[in-house]
């Protein structure tokens, strides 16, 4: 007889696929601090930015009255898309894997863009605060703008309708892991986010761009 699984086993179990996915996140997020710098939410990109059509409105109450960008659609469609990517080998469909696919996109998309924050120097966790992120500007739980925790609220919403359906709550119960885990890895992560703010200055120092001055 195999042994009941446990807190501690599911977890060793889901580490090393959680593992990637952080990673997955923080290339992401180091990914777009090369392309914005410290000016969040694509204000200085070359790209469509819509507060008043009825399409970004309707995103805009979603979301806690972010604008609506070209630079996001793309990217959200582009990590979304990447997360379905195991279809296009074999892997089969089914209802109850779709819900542990966007379940866990949500989660990943929480930590890519805190991660986006905790790296960035021109934040920073002293920086990530009320007041201090325009487009974060909705209501706060603590030091967690409201999205976030309501996006991860979602994600546990979305774990849990196969098991609402079958009886089970398996699926709940891994992403619950899922979730703890990659706070962990978040949480290790603040240790070495100094480092990295400290190189990407000390690339960046006066003098020290080496491209032609006349292309």
């Amino acid at each position: 007889m195999h042994p009941e699984p446990t807190f501690w086993s599911d977890t060793l179990v889901a580490l090393p696929g959680t593992g990637l996915l952080f990673a997955y996140a923080l290339l992401f997020a180091l990914a777009e601090i090369e392309i914005e710098g410290e000016h969040g939410w694509a204000m200085k990109l070359p790209t469509w930015f819509r507060r008043t059509s009825r399409l970004a409105r309707v995103y805009g109450r979603l979301l806690s009255g972010k604008p609506l960008t070209g630079y996001h659609v793309v990217m959200f469609l582009l990590t979304l898309t990447s997360f379905h990517i195991g279809l296009a080998f074999g892997q089969p469909w089914s209802p109850g894997l779709e819900a542990r696919l966007l379940a866990s996109y949500l989660t990943w998309g929480v930590t890519w863009d805190f991660l986006w924050f905790l790296f960035n120097p021109g934040f920073g966790w002293a920086r990530f605060r009320k007041g201090g992120i325009w487009w974060h500007g909705g209501r706060w739980l603590g030091r967690l703008p409201i999205d976030y925790v309501n996006v991860l609220g979602v994600s546990l919403l979305v774990a849990a309708l196969p098991g609402l359906v079958r009886g089970n709550l398996a699926h709940l119960r891994r992403h619950a892991i899922f979730v703890g885990t990659m706070l962990a890895f978040v949480g290790l992560a603040a240790l070495a986010a100094p480092f990295y703010r400290r190189f990407y200055r000390h690339m960046r120092r006066p003098g020290a761009d080496e491209r032609p001055q006349n292309p």
